[in-house]
């Protein structure tokens, strides 16, 4: 069995094709994910200016969108940033886990690495706290996450780096 091994220290960005798929709704959440998304793909190497940024309703609307953007062949990856707020309905049970699940199924089915960085949460405070709060920025993680695979899926392809 393998050890643990922590995130390289030195993800690269820079040639990457990535886009972004943002949730409108809760866009006083979803605009400090996309912002620290974008400011980590700058810190590592690649200029926001060259990053796509497609706003969809929702939460429940981001797997097509970002299964089309995985399947054209025009992208090595695709960061998705939302939020999802837990109510006083059931609304959340049926946007939260159709999200994941068809984010998940997107990446499977395309082979291209979907980060997901869409909040679900019990309340609004929470989601703050987690974009750009208390709890960091899971837009920032989001966007190394992406970074991350596109190397692994390279190394694994035999198209990464080698000794």
């Amino acid at each position: 069995m393998g050890e643990y091994a922590p995130p390289p220290d030195a993800l690269h960005a820079a040639g990457l094709r990535i886009a972004i798929v943002a949730g409108r709704f809760n866009d006083h959440v979803t605009a400090p994910l996309l912002d620290g998304a974008l400011q980590t793909l700058a810190t590592l190497g690649l200029d926001p200016a060259c990053v796509p940024v497609h706003w969809v309703p929702g939460a429940f609307e981001m797997p097509l969108v970002a299964q089309q953007l995985a399947a054209s062949g025009r992208v090595d990856a695709v960061i998705c940033l939302g939020a999802v707020i837990r109510g006083d309905t059931a609304h959340f049970e049926y946007v939260a886990g159709p999200c994941a699940a068809g984010l998940a199924q997107a990446a499977l089915d395309t082979g291209i690495p979907i980060a997901f960085g869409v909040l679900t949460t019990n309340n609004d405070q929470q989601a703050l706290d987690r974009a750009g709060g208390g709890e960091g920025n899971k837009g920032a993680e989001a966007a190394a996450t992406a970074v991350e695979m596109v190397a692994l899926l390279r190394e694994l392809s035999g198209k990464g780096e080698r000794c």
